[in-house]
């Protein structure tokens, strides 16, 4: 509720009488839209005892707002603002007020709106193919409810917050055996520093390395958000191309060689967008690399866990590279998007900096998500997800591979994935990918993995299609979709 009492002032040096006063006062709240029609207002003896004044002078101000049409006096609740009111002039940022940041010529925003804000609206839509998101319907939602009311026992949740202070949380401590069962990555618990997302641990550790003027080699294309972090701390960007057996190491050692390179940023497991996985002659060119010309590198692992293979390579950050490679996973994409839990691996010194990075823009995490993430972990519900998941994943990706292959086979080329959640269709020359999707929208189905396609990189006219939270049904149709869009 509004504060009344430093709102409403009343003036003892004037002969209008005090209802007046009030009604007035009030009718100016509402004209202003800090009173929003159908606010209920305060009871007469509540204000009363607000502005210290008889309740009958309240009375006679309500009076005055309902014979004006300002307020609806309503039997058994009270006095509410009237939706049909006489006249208003609502102010707010978005009208009159104030139309734009007053100094806008200070932030640079216009290039991350065009790119981050969706091409075509997804109201009322059928079918949405994200650019490879988990089926949240999969979560093992009465375990996790277990786990959040075990967090939120009072005892427990009142020793988590009273030592939250210490960085070595249950999570980091699940997490850092996780990574060692599952990854092979040689780690204690100094060694792993949580986050909220992937993203968030991308921007701290960039953070950290990148100065203005330095040189960063990502691929070609690339994680465009990942690009833009860079970009914004005023790296200039090198790019090397990709192909089916991942980023170019033969391309970096060229570009390391004729340049100063401060870092580079690399997805080795189902590159985004392109789904390809780097071979394992290429991860040990790049490890020899790495040593040889002391370079800084973020590894962006954010889907590992997700192979069809039985055999997966294992991350970068596994093998010999003498602390310089920092490894950056999520939870986000085990769990669904409502968790934002990432985390980074990397050494002692570098982590100890990067907490306090993290200080100036977040203090603290999600301490009771935190804490369930750590008892899935524990107790194994996890792993059982991620293994159920990753079975109904395989068989969605060979159904879609096949629809795509038999009703599209003119249209689009893609190489099937060994794991992950998305394909890289690239439509054929004749076929604009824009204007397929234009039409496709209007049969109530959105693509939102093609910021791709845009920009710099309209050339592509490709685009990321997820497969992982589209049901059996909902893959035939949009395939179908897209067909009748293409015209074939």
């Amino acid at each position: 509720m509004l504060p009344y009492k430093n709102l409403i002032l009343i003036n003892a040096d004037t002969t209008e009488p005090l209802y007046r006063q009030i009604a007035a006062q009030l009718i100016s709240l509402i004209q202003e839209g800090k009173l929003l029609p159908g606010t209920l207002l305060p009871s007469t003896r509540g204000l009363a005892f607000d502005l210290q004044l008889h309740r009958k002078t309240i009375t006679a101000a309500y009076d005055v707002l309902v014979s004006e049409d300002w307020v609806d006096n309503l039997p058994r609740k009270g006095y509410r603002v009237s939706y049909d009111l006489p006249r208003i002039k609502p102010r707010s940022y978005k009208k009159n007020k104030i139309s734009a940041f007053a100094h806008k010529g200070a932030i640079n925003f216009e290039r991350l709106e065009m790119i981050l804000n969706p091409v075509l609206s997804v109201e009322n839509s059928r079918i949405i193919i994200d650019d490879g998101l988990p089926d949240i319907s999969l979560l093992p939602v009465t375990t996790i409810t277990k786990q959040f009311k075990k967090a939120l026992d009072e005892i427990t949740y009142k020793a988590v917050l009273r030592h939250r202070i210490s960085e070595n949380s249950n999570l980091s401590i699940a997490l850092s055996t996780f990574l060692k069962h599952t990854r092979g990555l040689d780690m204690e618990i100094e060694n792993i520093f949580t986050t909220r997302g992937a993203q968030m641990a991308i921007y701290i550790a960039a953070s950290l390395i990148i100065k203005p003027g330095d040189k960063v080699i990502v691929s070609d294309p690339s994680y465009f958000i990942a690009n833009l972090v860079f970009e914004k701390l005023g790296a200039e960007l090198i790019r090397v191309p990709v192909d089916n057996e991942g980023m170019c190491t033969r391309s970096v050692e060229e570009v390391l060689q004729k340049n100063d390179i401060k870092m580079i940023y690399i997805i080795p497991h189902h590159h985004h967008p392109t789904t390809v996985t780097m071979s394992v002659e290429r991860r040990q060119h790049m490890l020899k690399l790495i040593k040889s010309y002391d370079i800084a590198v973020i590894e962006d692992d954010y889907d590992y866990d997700f192979q069809f293979k039985y055999d997966p390579y294992l991350p970068l950050a596994s093998g010999d590279h003498n602390g310089r490679v920092i490894y950056i996973g999520s939870l986000t994409k085990v769990l669904g998007t409502p968790f934002r839990l990432g985390y980074m691996v990397a050494t002692a010194d570098f982590l100890e900096a990067a907490r306090k990075l993290r200080k100036l823009i977040d203090i603290r995490g999600d301490t009771i998500i935190e804490e369930a993430a750590a008892g899935l972990i524990n107790n194994g519900d996890l792993a059982r997800h991620i293994q159920r998941s990753n079975r109904l994943y395989a068989q969605r990706c060979d159904l879609v591979s096949e629809l795509i292959s038999k009703e599209l086979t003119d249209v689009v080329t893609f190489t099937k994935p060994t794991g992950g959640m998305a394909l890289w269709l690239r439509f054929n020359s004749e076929f604009k990918l824009s204007d397929i999707l234009k039409k496709a929208h209007k049969d109530g189905l959105v693509v939102s993995g093609t910021v791709y396609c845009t920009g710099k990189n309209a050339q592509l006219n490709a685009c990321r299609f997820g497969f992982a939270s589209l049901n059996e049904n909902q893959l035939t149709e949009a395939v179908e979709l897209l067909k009748k869009a293409a015209g074939v």
